[in-house]
């Protein structure tokens, strides 16, 4: 019997479980659509939300798997789980969640970012773990003094499925920073000073998970855990379990962009570029995370809270405008195409601002979501959806100047993943212009974190090789790769909307303060 890999992804919009075989091949799915709300001022989900989604997702890919092959699925022989990166779960000694879980989406921890980013000489992104906690301690929240440990929700899922507490070196470098294979003891050192100054009965790396590598165990399935996943009955424990980890390593499994001068571009609700460096990083930017690889390789990442949303929006309101005779993604179709077929390469002039949240990059507070153009500008459907979709990349070329201009980064492969990529050879060739930078897409890519993590999850049962090496001799030996290289007027025509882009960005840093 061909031994089958499992990895559950709990992503912004959707839980998704994807079961592989030996030859990575996906040979079952399920599902869950869940989203994140706005509660007292943070972006948050229910944690019942996940437990329910969870196991929905594999109860349908169970489903999916007894309609394909008939038998009913028991065996499983490695499972792996992944999800949004970063963000805030604490708990207390008996497991208690202390607050409302805060994702990645929030921007209310800049007083705290700055500070460690200062005292650190290193970045802290607002939407890293210890910066959330930082806030929260800065002011004053009475539940900082029960901690006993604080999760990613990864992180949590993991632990729910096996009683152990650890995480994915990748996820954990979105908690606090990584020197070598585990946490940076000079920094915690720093750490532990602000802590104790603020009377806290606890030294960072006492409440932070144990950090792992790709490849290594993770624990095994509980009977508790397998009867979450399975109600039923029917899913055997004591599964092996691979470290959990964040979608962003997902996504470099996904992408086989885990060696130095490769990269991946993830594009769906928020949109992230990710680099393997060749060498270390000369300067600290606040636009730019120094995370790692599943495997522990130092990478630049620049995220942005936006991508798609607008886009979807608009999409939604034209299909309704139909009266449904065209879907969304009929619509999407259409604004790609007329997109890329564009005359004015620059949108004409016709800006269109996505922040549906907050954008730290930009230095913009509160989202809302607007279009702006001259008197003199063409609002033409082909204009209209050209600014929509350069306006999903703006945000992530202004981050990755720095990376390009300054570090003067190399980059030889931006592979993409992620809902935006639908949009086919469009989405790709406007992306390849925006980044300017050939962009490649995969089979697997488009399957995304999910089938990244049951990849994952398999190499804990083939890891007699480096996890580069795995992807590339195995996983990627026959890949089919379709690639854009940047067109000069295309590429031209981004510059130019992103000048205008810039230009106008005040508008949007003070749109909140007047509606």
């Amino acid at each position: 019997m061909k031994k089958l890999s499992l990895g559950i992804e709990l992503g912004s919009t959707t839980i998704k479980a994807v079961l592989i075989d030996e030859s990575f091949t996906a040979v079952a799915s399920g599902s869950f659509e869940w989203e994140n709300k706005l509660e007292n001022g943070y972006w948050t989900y229910d944690l019942a939300d996940a437990k329910k989604g969870l196991t929905a997702a594999y109860m349908n890919l169970k489903k999916n798997y007894k309609d394909k092959f008939g038998t009913v699925l028991k065996y499983i022989d490695s499972l792996g789980i992944s999800g949004m990166m970063h963000g805030y779960l604490p708990f207390d000694k008996e497991n208690n969640l202390l607050c409302a879980f805060r994702t990645w989406r929030n921007t209310a921890t800049e007083k705290a970012a700055k500070e460690l980013t200062h005292d650190f000489n290193f970045n802290i992104p607002q939407r890293w773990s210890i910066a959330h906690l930082y806030e929260a301690i800065l002011n004053g929240e009475s539940h900082v003094k029960d901690i006993s440990y604080i999760t990613t929700l990864s992180v949590y899922i993991h632990k729910l499925l096996t009683n152990k507490l650890c995480v994915g070196i990748g996820e954990a470098s979105g908690m606090f920073p990584i020197s070598g294979n585990s946490w940076d003891n000079t920094k915690a050192d720093i750490m532990d000073e602000k802590l104790l100054k603020h009377g806290m009965p606890y030294k960072i790396k006492d409440i932070l998970p144990e950090v792992l590598l790709a490849g290594e165990s993770a624990g095994v399935l509980t009977k508790e855990g397998a009867l979450l996943l399975d109600p039923e009955g029917d899913l055997q424990s004591d599964v092996p379990m691979c470290p959990p980890e964040g979608d962003a390593g997902t996504g470099m499994v996904a992408t086989n962009s885990v060696l130095p001068t490769t990269g991946n571009v993830s594009a769906g609700t928020s949109i992230f570029a990710m680099v393997v460096l060749k060498e270390p990083m000369k300067n600290v930017y606040e636009e730019i995370d120094v995370v790692t690889t599943p495997d522990g390789a130092t990478v630049g990442m620049v995220h942005c809270n936006n991508c798609t949303n607008e886009l979807n929006a608009w999409a939604n309101m034209l299909s309704e405008f139909t009266l449904g005779e065209k879907s969304r993604n009929q619509i999407l179709d259409q604004i790609f195409e007329a997109a890329l077929d564009a005359e004015e390469k620059d949108a004409g002039g016709v800006i269109s601002y996505n922040y549906l949240s907050g954008e730290h990059i930009t230095g913009v507070k509160e989202g809302r979501p607007m279009m702006l153009r001259k008197p003199e500008s063409k609002l033409s459907f082909s204009n209209f959806s050209r600014s929509l979709v350069f306006s999903a990349a703006a945000t992530l070329r202004y981050g990755m100047n720095f990376l390009l201009n300054n570090e003067k980064v190399e980059i030889t492969r931006l592979t993409g993943h992620g809902g935006l990529f639908k949009g086919g050879k469009a989405a790709r060739e406007l992306m390849a212009a925006a980044l300017r930078a050939p962009i490649s897409v995969t089979e697997t890519a488009a399957q995304g974190g999910p089938w990244g993590m049951a990849v994952l999850s398999s190499y804990l049962l083939n890891n007699t090789e480096s996890l580069a090496d795995f992807l590339e001799n195995k996983v990627f030996k026959n890949a089919e790769i379709l690639t854009s290289a940047p067109d000069e007027k295309e590429a031209q025509g981004f510059e130019k909307f992103l000048e205008n882009y810039i230009a106008a960005l005040e508008t949007q840093r003070n749109a909140y303060k007047y509606y």
